[in-house]
């Protein structure tokens, strides 16, 4: 039988897996979307069974490690934490496949002049960013690294924030433009979504190395700050 160490390393690689499967789908994505590319967003779509193959594959083996190995402290910590990140990472799968999937369907080409306008490439190279780095921290088990990508959400909340009222001054001045605006304002919607996964991740993270919880203290925080 796989003792307790082997078995977790296997499963980080397992996860390692998936992290980079997710971002060539999210990559894969963002060419598709910004270039019009239909082979390029097929190819995603065709990719997102992968996905779910592994996401299935992790969670049975987590399940598989605990019942073997009755895990304690750290490696009991590790297990958990990886069950939600597999999750989480699964999503931002969903949400590369959502953004290849208007490429397919909605069919409607985006200028580069209205992309600029709701700063759309920056805001889908910075959750580009955002994974790169959490994965490093996944990798490395650095928690500090993990903590990095907090600042890099805010980017992407802000841009969100911003889009509707942009848009809104936008069509006003330039109606036959207003389907390139609702395709732009549904896909910043799902890249914000994906940052906030991220962040989701980033706290697993910590959570596993440091044994500190981070869900909703920043809620906490807002309200005795308000």
């Amino acid at each position: 039988m796989i003792n307790l160490n082997e078995h977790r390393d296997l499963l980080k690689q397992y996860g390692l897996e998936m992290f980079n499967l997710c971002r060539k789908q999210l990559k894969k994505s963002r060419e598709a979307f910004i270039n019009h590319d239909h082979d390029l967003a097929e190819d995603v779509l065709h990719s997102e069974n992968r996905v779910n193959s592994l996401d299935l594959k992790i969670d049975r083996d987590c399940e598989r490690f605990i019942a073997l190995h009755n895990p304690v402290a750290v490696d009991l910590r590790f297990v958990l934490a990886l069950r939600k990140i597999n999750f989480d990472l699964e999503r931002v799968g969903d949400h590369a496949y959502g953004l290849a999937k208007y490429i397919v369907e909605v069919d409607t080409p985006v200028a580069q002049e209205l992309r600029d306008q709701l700063q759309f490439d920056e805001m889908y190279d910075s959750a580009l960013s955002m994974l790169d780095d959490i994965q490093i921290a996944y990798q490395d088990e650095d928690a500090q690294k993990a903590r990095k990508v907090f600042k890099k959400d805010k980017l992407l909340n802000k841009i969100n924030l911003n889009s509707f009222s942009v848009i809104s001054e936008q069509v006003k001045k330039d109606p036959q433009n207003i389907d390139q605006y609702l395709l732009l304002f549904s896909a910043i919607k799902k890249i914000e979504r994906v940052g906030d996964l991220i962040t989701n991740i980033a706290e697993e993270i910590i959570f596993y190395m440091e044994a500190e919880v981070l869900k909703h203290s920043k809620k906490k925080g807002s309200k005795k700050s308000k």
